[in-house]
């Protein structure tokens, strides 16, 4: 079940964040934020998660790319389902629907930035109608070693046209 973020998912999205984060291609990081700050770091709506027998098993999220307000309708994704439930749609269907919940609040333009090593990421991604816009070579260091990071991006149909 997609619903919205509570205040108390965010211990189980901040494990999850770090089960990301102990595959090494999901993000720069190497050690989540605490729950607190990490839920002052994102937009306030849409906030999603995906529970199933009762437990927070995903999240998508968005954070704002600027705070000019030229850019108030562009946002970028964060997308992390865990280890367990991978494989199962499960980032597509909370992708999808925070498509639509962040047309409705006026998103005219989601963007991804992806390791291409995490290649189930991109596939997501493109299943839901990113396409690639670009690639950053050895943008940032993980661990000592330089990533690239493949930058994706959707156009709503509907808003900012």
């Amino acid at each position: 079940m997609i619903r919205t973020v509570q205040p108390d998912d965010w211990p189980a999205m901040a494990a999850i964040y770090q089960q990301g984060i102990d595959t090494g291609d999901a993000t720069m990081e190497t050690q989540a934020p605490p729950p607190e700050k990490m839920a002052l770091s994102y937009l306030e709506t849409p906030q999603l998660v995906i529970e199933q027998a009762g437990a927070v098993v995903g999240y998508a999220l968005l954070t704002a790319v600027s705070g000019r307000c030229v850019y108030a309708g562009v946002a970028e994704v964060s997308l992390y389902v865990s280890a367990s439930h991978r494989g199962q749609g499960i980032g597509r269907q909370l992708l999808s629907q925070l498509i639509t919940d962040s047309e409705q609040q006026g998103i005219w333009t989601v963007q991804a930035g992806i390791f291409p090593e995490n290649t189930a990421s991109v596939a997501v991604h493109k299943q839901c109608g990113f396409r690639e816009v670009g690639y950053r070579e050895r943008i940032g260091q993980r661990n000592g070693q330089w990533r690239d990071v493949l930058l994706l991006e959707r156009r709503s149909k509907t808003i900012g046209t």
